[in-house]
């Protein structure tokens, strides 16, 4: 009793001193948000050019020390944006904060004490600001899942030793050295990481992004990404970069109005608030896996993409104890090798959806947080979003954040409000569930599918803890042992994914 007490009470420490803590591209705008600036700077028409990213491991540059307008929080890449999505998130000049929401003192912004939501154009960087919610409510160890046969939750919290956080992880280490054997037997496409994973920065690989499959740099997607739910007016509703002390805000939200959504979770955040996961899974949302650090995945190696991704699937695991089977790239930035070394780990891509002529559904709530925009130049982004979605034939997937108050403000303020009211009537649902794969499909431990033979059929199961042995095997739940079905099956789709292997096996 003393051991596990004791136990508990290091996560509990863990939680405490971690909680305040965000990756290195989103502290540099905590620390904005605590400071307020008296002008405006009026923009500047030439972007300076991009930097390249620092080694693994290295500490971000300091910042300049000319006061310059805070950066934006994550946000996808595209053909048209110079500056780089990189590990340091360089960002340009050119953003500005409307100085009438300004604040005009220095110091953190005010603490808001009222309960309502802001209206649209007051909702922006240095607006007065809620106390993060406790999470609602507990699960103890071996609770029962909402997924049938899943795995109970775990019998302890004992989060270990983990890679410094918002820092590529060490490629060296054993756990990477033993996740890299799922690659055996896979054919990775030999294409050259990309310089800072944007278009203006590689302009090479944007020259030839059609034949990379670089999403990036003209949206090029293969058959084995998820980029639509497939019924017309149905919206995949996703949330990243969480968990955050704001999630539980919207966790709320979704339970008041009976809706479920995908959460796109960071492995750094997962370690500072495994309580607020716990709470998503066991609410009934669907948990998918968003790197540990936010690196734009095509700048990194081979070794660093598997360590990105196996150090939030390990994450994952230890805190809920299931093994998601899809991942979301940051910035959608994602190339055939990015791809081929995700499902090779068993994980699929998840985009958002781009219209034919290049348009994203993505909210640019992130612009928000980072002082680019206003709350109501994000709603009517949304708004043009709701437009082009009518003229699909089929449904769509939206691009949102429940990292920052303000991406939470305007979700359920007002994007969440406006799409369940429209007219004609959308239908809301998690990604999974609106690409109607079973939801036990979802994570490697419940998956029954046997129809979509991804994995390298040699070894038998994942080594999710990396450490030497086999620990998961498809659709396992509770026993990876006795488990008849094998490991040969990528764990979700069904004849989608397995056109899409054929023709993936043709392009690469």
């Amino acid at each position: 009793m003393k051991l596990h007490a004791l136990a508990i009470l290091s996560v509990l420490q863990l939680v405490v001193v971690q909680a305040d803590r965000l990756n290195p591209r989103h502290h540099n705008l905590n620390v904005k948000r605590q400071l307020s600036s008296t002008t405006a700077a009026a923009p500047d028409p030439t972007p300076p050019p991009p930097a390249p990213p620092p080694p693994p491991g290295a500490q971000p540059p300091p910042p300049p020390v000319a006061q310059p307008p805070p950066p934006a929080p994550p946000g996808p890449s595209s053909p048209s944006n110079t500056t780089p999505p990189g590990p340091t998130d360089s960002v340009s000049t050119t953003s500005t904060i409307t100085t009438a929401t300004t604040p005009t003192t220095t110091g953190p912004p005010p603490l808001d004490t009222g309960t309502t939501i802001h209206p649209l154009a007051n909702i922006t960087l240095g607006m007065p600001t809620k106390a993060p919610l406790p999470v609602t409510a507990t699960w103890g160890p071996g609770a029962t899942p909402p997924i049938s046969g899943a795995p109970v939750l775990p019998s302890a919290l004992v989060l270990g030793s983990w890679p410094v956080q918002d820092k590529v992880p060490d490629t060296n280490s054993p756990e990477v050295r033993a996740w890299m054997k799922e690659l055996d037997g896979w054919h990775i496409p030999d294409l050259a990481p990309t310089f800072d994973g944007s278009c203006g920065g590689d302009p090479a690989a944007a020259a030839d992004a059609r034949n990379r499959g670089w999403w990036t740099c003209g949206g090029w997607t293969r058959d084995t990404d998820i980029v639509a739910c497939p019924d017309k007016l149905t919206w995949g509703v996703s949330f990243d970069d969480g968990p955050s002390g704001y999630t539980q805000v919207l966790l709320n939200y979704l339970k008041d109005k009976d809706l479920s959504a995908t959460f796109f979770v960071v492995g750094s955040r997962v370690i500072e608030r495994p309580a607020v996961l716990i709470e998503e899974y066991m609410s009934g949302h669907e948990i998918s896996v968003h790197t540990w650090s936010h690196r734009a995945l095509t700048t990194l190696t081979n070794e660093q993409v598997v360590a990105e991704l196996g150090w939030t699937r390990k994450a994952i695991k230890t805190v809920i104890g299931v093994t998601p089977t899809t991942m979301r790239p940051p910035y959608g930035d994602i190339d055939d090798r990015v791809r081929a070394i995700a499902l090779a780990m068993g994980m699929v891509p998840i985009m958002w959806t781009r219209t034919p002529d290049g348009g994203k559904f993505d909210t640019n709530d992130w612009r928000v947080a980072g002082g680019i925009v206003n709350g109501t130049d994000s709603f009517n982004t949304f708004q043009q979003i709701l437009n082009n979605a009518t003229a699909l034939e089929t449904g769509f997937i939206v691009l949102q954040h429940d990292l920052f108050e303000i991406t939470v403000d305007l979700a359920v303020g007002y994007t969440l409000d406006a799409a369940l009211n429209h007219q004609p009537k959308l239908d809301l649902k998690p990604i999974g569930e609106c690409s109607n794969f079973p939801a036990s499909n979802l994570y490697l431990e419940t998956n029954q599918n046997t129809t979509f033979p991804y994995r390298n059929q040699t070894s038998g199961g994942v080594d999710v803890t990396g450490d030497g042995t086999v620990d998961t095997k498809s659709g396992s739940g509770s026993d990876p042992v006795n488990v008849a079905a094998g490991y040969a099956n990528l764990p979700v789709m069904s004849s989608l994914a397995l056109a899409g292997a054929a023709i993936l096996s043709l392009v690469l």
